[in-house]
Order: C-alpha cells, then structure tokens, then sequence
C-alpha cells in the first residue's frame, strides 16, 4: 500500500532534496513551499503518512498548521515531525508541545531524518493498533479485537476482522483489491481477488450494506 509523506518547507533546496530522498525510498512525497499553498491543496487528498513541517514560514507557519492538522477528526492522529533551523531548548520544547511526535534541527543528515521518520512511524503505529476506531455506529477495538454496532457485539472471523480494520483506518480511501490482499493476507493471491470480494460479502451481511461501499474499477471504501 502506497505512503505518503507531506512536506511543507519554504526552502527550494531542502524541499526539492526532501523530494527527492522520499521518493527514492517508496513514498509518494506531496511538497508545498508554504501553509497557504499546503491547506488548500490538501483539500480532498487522502490522508498522508507523516507531516514535515518547517516551522518557521511565512504567512501560515508549522505551529498553526499542526494546530490546524491536529483538530481535523480526519488528520488529527498523523504524526509530525517539525524541521527548523531554531535551536534553543524552549523552542524544541514549544514544538514538542504543540503536539509534534519529533524534531530535528537544521542543518541535518538525510539519513538521520529517514532514521527519525521510521522511529516515529514504529512509534504511532504501535500506539494506533491498540486505539479504538469509531465509525458511525460502529466500534473496533484492537486490542479486544471485538467490533459493536450500536452497542451490540457483532462476531466476525479473523480475516473479516482484519479486513474492517483496514477499511475503516483509511477512512475515504479507495484501497484496490490486491492492496486489500497484501495488507490483510501478507502475501498475493494472484487471480483470486474474488477472495476480498467474498468478506466484503460476508461483511455486509453482518453489518449492513451502508458501511463499505465499491468503487468501479478500483476495490472498497469506507467514506
């Protein structure tokens, strides 16, 4: 499944190395030189991975886009890592704060940012699988690996289980079928992708049919 990465650096050269570097590795990187051109852009993307976020830019700086990243329902979780070339303990600390997962200080090593991502990225994933995941009426719980709907216990299988907990944790993505095989069944079933469509099925018989919805051509949704 694919990652992605925003960057928001008002600096050509970094946001272009940042680019680059990110690319390189298997993220999808969507880089803006300010908060301006990065809110409005955003508009109707799908939810990124990770934030980098310079600080200090013009207009709408790193503090109000996290800010603004961590009262979004929809963004509120992702984590942010700041990059500034600030250097005094209160203004680490005031990031830190803020609501950032991170913080590094320019001038950086490209190899001790990717190290930085990756802890945090190991970090939030662990802390995300035990959250409980609300969507409409509908609770899953992880750590319990028990779902409700409207209070009431609903049983589903392992893989069912897995499959709503994926849907659901990329909320208004449309994840093709072999994403959905790869992620759920760690490993390719080449030609049966009827696989997904039967929990899909077997889903939606248990739940309603209002939760999952198809995309043409592509696989499933949660809106």
């Amino acid at each position: 499944m694919s990652k992605s990465i925003v960057v928001v650096e008002d600096d050509e050269s970094i946001r272009e190395m940042l680019r680059y570097y990110f690319r390189s590795v298997g993220y999808e990187v969507r880089a803006y030189e300010s908060g301006e051109a990065m809110l409005e852009q955003e508009k109707g993307l799908s939810r990124p991975t990770l934030y980098i976020l310079d600080i200090m830019l013009p207009g709408v700086d790193g503090l109000e886009i996290l800010r603004r990243v961590r009262s979004d329902r929809e963004t509120s979780g992702v984590p942010v890592i700041f990059l500034t070339a600030r250097t005094s303990e209160m203004d680490r600390v005031a990031g830190l704060e803020a609501g950032a997962d991170d913080y590094v200080v320019k001038p950086f090593g490209i190899m001790e940012l990717q190290a930085r991502v990756k802890a945090v990225l190991r970090r939030t994933q662990r802390e995300g699988e035990s959250q409980v995941i609300r969507y409409e009426d509908l609770e899953i719980d992880p750590a319990a690996r028990e779902v409700r709907r409207r209070g009431t216990p609903v049983e589903l299988t392992f893989k069912e289980f897995e499959l709503l907990r994926l849907l659901a944790s990329h909320r208004g993505v449309a994840l093709t079928r072999d994403e959905i095989l790869q992620a759920v069944w760690d490993y390719d079933y080449t030609g049966e992708t009827r696989t997904v469509d039967m929990h899909v099925k077997t889903l939606r018989q248990k739940l309603g049919e209002e939760y999952i919805t198809t995309v043409r051509g592509v696989g499933y949704k949660m809106a």
